[in-house]
């Protein structure tokens, strides 16, 4: 191998390993500690947060929902797992580990024949590996199963919005 070919298989290996770690898959000592002591907090505020998005729906408050879409979309950890926010950019072609999500909305309606914009956004959420983009490895997204059926949906709500 030349010297040009080597430089790139350790910079793809470098790349694969941020994404490992970006997408939580580091499993120091230090680390779980934390995670149990915030699952507590978690469950404790999940009901409001529900009975919130809820109103908001009730209320027609699509913008609330987006709002709290965009907020999940940036908290960073999402869940069990990285923020959105942590492998997807919203500016048109920039990729960090995952691809940008820039007219996400417009893509998605195109991407599966017969499904939804919503309907693909939600798959790719709580199972990223059913339609995966050209040009990424398969695996790389967490599922995020962790997530109430709430919180999905206002992710949803925001990433519609970006068209």
């Amino acid at each position: 191998m030349t010297r040009k070919h080597w430089f790139f298989v350790l910079a793809l290996l470098a790349l694969m390993a941020l994404a490992l770690a970006a997408c939580g898959g580091s499993s120091s000592a230090t680390q779980a500690p934390a995670q149990e002591e915030a699952a507590p907090a978690e469950k404790a505020t999940e009901a409001p947060e529900e009975k919130e998005t809820e109103e908001a729906e009730e209320a027609g408050g699509e913008e609330d929902l987006v709002k709290k879409g965009e907020e999940l979309f940036n908290q960073n950890p999402l869940g069990s797992n990285a923020g959105c926010v942590t492998c997807h950019s919203l500016e048109p072609g920039v990729q960090l580990v995952g691809p940008s999500l820039a007219g996400i909305a417009t893509t998605a309606a195109e991407r599966v024949p017969g499904m939804s914009a919503e309907e693909y956004i939600r798959q790719s959420i709580l199972e990223p590996n059913a339609y995966v983009v050209e040009g990424f490895p398969e695996g790389l997204m967490p599922a995020y199963t962790d997530l109430s059926p709430e919180q999905v949906d206002a992710l949803v709500a925001f990433l519609m919005t970006l068209k």
